[in-house]
């Protein structure tokens, strides 16, 4: 059911399910599409290769979790209807790599980064700070959020492990649907940013990519 025909309080309980669901490791979501890594044999690893992947996959993990966050906050506070259908959409297609992301980790025996309740909170300030400022904003934040994690996704490709076909599945499928979903937002009328703004934006993804690698 979209937000538009929902009282202020039923989106909070909505807001605050899914923030659990997906801090919770995402064990209550499930997936629309099936991992691509499901149909690729699991290759032996060494233990080095194992912790490289576990801690690449870990990061996308943390991407995911910002962007429900993101998409939630903007959905909350978008103005135009349709703009906030979009960004409910897209949080939806979000969560397939949320479950991929969770599994892969899982099958390489790690865990989610600890962190992942401060970048939430984080990105949903961000998101409905974005969506009161104007939709127009809103939507060219999301271009700029996922150009960010297109690059983050193409230079995982050159550091995971060659012979790691099912992380490498996962992030070749995450990096094309990003790349889409950059698209729809400048398509829909997204600004966008200048050159200052997404230094600043590469500056904050590069904390928050280094501290999910580690913790």
């Amino acid at each position: 059911m979209s937000s538009t025909h929902l009282s202020l309080i039923d989106n909070f309980i909505i807001n605050a399910d899914r923030a659990l669901r997906t801090l919770a490791a995402g064990n209550d979501m499930t997936s629309e599409r099936p991992s691509p890594a499901r149909p690729l044999d699991e290759v032996d690893l060494s233990e080095a290769e194992r912790k490289k992947s576990a801690a690449l996959m870990r990061v996308n993990h943390t991407g995911e979790v910002c962007a429900q966050a993101l998409y939630q906050g903007q959905a909350l506070t978008a103005k135009l209807p349709d703009v906030r259908a979009e960004m409910e959409h897209a949080a939806e297609e979000e969560i397939d790599h949320l479950v991929w992301c969770q599994e892969r980790i899982d099958s390489l025996g790690s865990h989610t980064s600890y962190l992942n309740p401060v970048w939430y909170g984080l990105s949903f300030a961000i998101g409905a700070g974005a969506g009161l400022v104007s939709d127009k904003v809103s939507l060219g934040f999301v271009a700029a959020t996922e150009h960010q994690v297109c690059k983050h996704l193409e230079e995982h490709l050159q550091e995971l492990p060659a012979q790691d076909f099912r992380s490498r599945a996962v992030v070749e499928q995450m990096l094309e649907d990003e790349a889409r979903h950059a698209d729809m937002a400048l398509n829909a009328g997204g600004y966008n940013f200048p050159a200052p703004v997404k230094g600043l934006m590469t500056l904050v993804s590069k904390v928050m990519t280094t501290t999910s690698y580690r913790i």
